[in-house]
């Protein structure tokens, strides 16, 4: 019961982030893209597959660099359960008491764990407030403009802020469900809750 939290909560929410981004570097809407940043949060993720609605949950720590990104997942009751490392060149889950499971990137890896590839592209620029819409547009969130349907079939909403009323706001929570998926998993919601960064 805990591995498929484990895994469909990390792999969800961090499939393909190991891709460099080509945001841009200052907008008027959100805080100039960064390469490297340091967030935490909730993750809330309700899928259903083969009719039955599954609903998982925890927090995460994140860090990201410009080649990395290193993923702790966080249970319920405070206990780490599963870390994960993006590089170009391959993907890592490491599960509590567990071997670790290497695939060259991570949708091989989702395909691995789970049986079925959650393509996710593009988390590093969503938690800034980036994504590229559907015609392969750089999108930049505002409060004013604060949803898109993204090029691999995502609907972004930012629903809150740190502070919308901030010349720079920076996203609070954003949700994402999946619009065509296509596999074995019929319908995917997920909800992250970014925490301010500790003053």
């Amino acid at each position: 019961m805990i591995r498929p939290l484990i895994i469909a909560a990390c792999l969800a929410a961090l499939s393909g982030c190991a891709t460099t981004s080509s945001a841009p570097r200052s907008s008027g809407a959100v805080a100039a893209y960064q390469e490297n940043i340091e967030l935490a949060g909730g993750i809330f993720i309700s899928y259903i597959r083969d009719g039955k609605r599954e609903p998982l949950n925890g927090s995460f720590t994140w860090r990201q660099s410009q080649s990395t990104t290193d993923v702790n997942l966080i249970s319920p009751t405070g206990q780490t359960v599963a870390v994960i490392n993006v590089t170009p060149r391959s993907a890592t889950l490491t599960e509590s008491g567990k071997l670790p499971q290497t695939a060259p990137d991570l949708d091989t890896l989702t395909r691995q764990a789970l049986g079925w590839t959650l393509p996710v592209s593009g988390l590093r620029d969503w938690l800034q407030g980036y994504a590229t819409d559907r015609d392969g547009k750089r999108f930049v969130a505002s409060p004013a403009n604060d949803n898109v349907i993204t090029r691999d079939g995502w609907k972004l909403e930012y629903v809150s802020w740190q502070d919308d009323k901030a010349a720079v706001p920076q996203p609070k929570r954003i949700d994402a469900t999946r619009i065509v998926l296509g596999e074995a998993v019929d319908e995917m919601q997920i909800r992250i809750v970014i925490r301010p960064p500790e003053q």
